[in-house]
């Protein structure tokens, strides 16, 4: 992968487009060229926000580190507090709003990570040029979106070194004409090194594509640890997120070559039961075509003592996200 398509951070809130910009962007016809256009152009597109914070102390282990895909994060103080209750030391989340009407205009993740006390990155992965989908539409407290960010963040209780964006492609899947949705952007992962009693950990929140095939996806995770590898150097990694796995087979997540691929580069994979699936109908995915097990850790010289899967639901009920969270213990590093 080329580190043209690692984007750096900087400490203010990511802003939006301006009017003038977001105007013009929304009458461009949709196709690739005009995608690549935008994407280079949008300043929005071109960082990680990370805030400065205090400093912190080292993270000692066992560690606990979950992954997470919010599905908009409509109920953060219902997902912070299931992320306190799992005693998450590092959260590697995807699919989180940033001033979208469908999710009240808030910094979901950002908010997520004070009402927790961690240190927070956050990168779009998606500048949203419409509310949503029809079933989120009922949720929209505006007839606008006030930034129309949506992507992937990582939050650690340890202050965040040399956090990055890593787009794992250029190509406008979700800009296309028979597209779904109204996007400009990519698929991403948000990396950052985390302290540990043992030394840095490098962190991965990672979104696959799911509009492609498995070959697709590998090629994504090739370009991703390229990435880590001229990033992270020798440390110890954790990768982390929604891989979309099995969604071209009939679910059958063992058809995914990426798996394969990661193996050669050292990784070793962990996303609790085989047989325990990581997706459940909510408040937007009321009616799911099935069961998927897509949700999943890659880890490079560390020592897993478990995995496991916690659902997605409140203690009143609630369903959270249509992912549940998928949670590792790390015992410590193995070199």
């Amino acid at each position: 992968m080329s580190l043209d398509l690692v984007k750096p951070a900087q400490l203010a809130p990511v802003a939006g487009p301006s009017p003038a910009a977001l105007a013009q962007v929304m009458t461009l016809e949709r196709t690739e060229a005009n995608h690549a256009a935008a994407l280079a152009s949008l300043a929005c597109l071109q960082r990680v926000e990370a805030p400065a914070g205090p400093a912190r102390e080292a993270l000692a282990f066992p560690l606990t580190i979950a992954a997470w895909n919010l599905e908009r994060c409509y109920a953060v103080e219902a997902s912070a507090e299931m992320l306190r209750r799992e005693g998450a030391d590092i959260a590697l989340l995807s699919e989180v709003d940033n001033g979208m009407a469908r999710t009240g205009q808030r910094h979901t993740s950002r908010d997520v990570a004070d009402a927790l006390d961690m240190s927070h990155a956050f990168g779009v992965e998606f500048l949203e040029l419409e509310l949503g989908g029809a079933t989120e539409l009922e949720f929209c407290v505006d007839d606008f979106n006030r930034l129309g960010f949506h992507g992937n963040a990582l939050l650690a209780r340890a202050a965040l070194q040399a956090p990055v964006m890593i787009r794992l492609e250029a190509h406008g899947h979700w800009f296309r004409p028979e597209s779904p949705a109204h996007r400009i952007g990519t698929r991403c992962a948000i990396a950052g090194a985390a302290m540990t009693a043992q030394g840095p950990l490098y962190a991965v929140s990672v979104h696959l594509e799911n509009a492609a095939d498995a070959a697709y996806r590998e090629q994504q995770v090739r370009g991703l640890i390229d990435a880590i590898d001229q990033l992270a150097g020798d440390m110890p990694v954790i990768i982390g997120g929604d891989l979309n796995t099995g969604l071209a087979d009939g679910g059958d997540f063992e058809k995914e070559t990426l798996f394969a691929h990661a193996a050669s580069r050292g990784f070793e994979r962990h996303g609790g039961p085989l047989d325990q699936m990581t997706t459940r109908a909510s408040r937007v995915s009321r009616n799911p075509k099935g069961a998927y097990k897509l949700d999943w850790f890659l880890t490079r010289g560390l020592m897993v003592a478990n995995s496991r899967i916690v659902p997605s639901v409140a203690p009143d009920g609630e369903v959270l996200s249509d992912h549940d969270m998928v949670v590792a213990t790390i015992a410590g590093f193995t070199r």
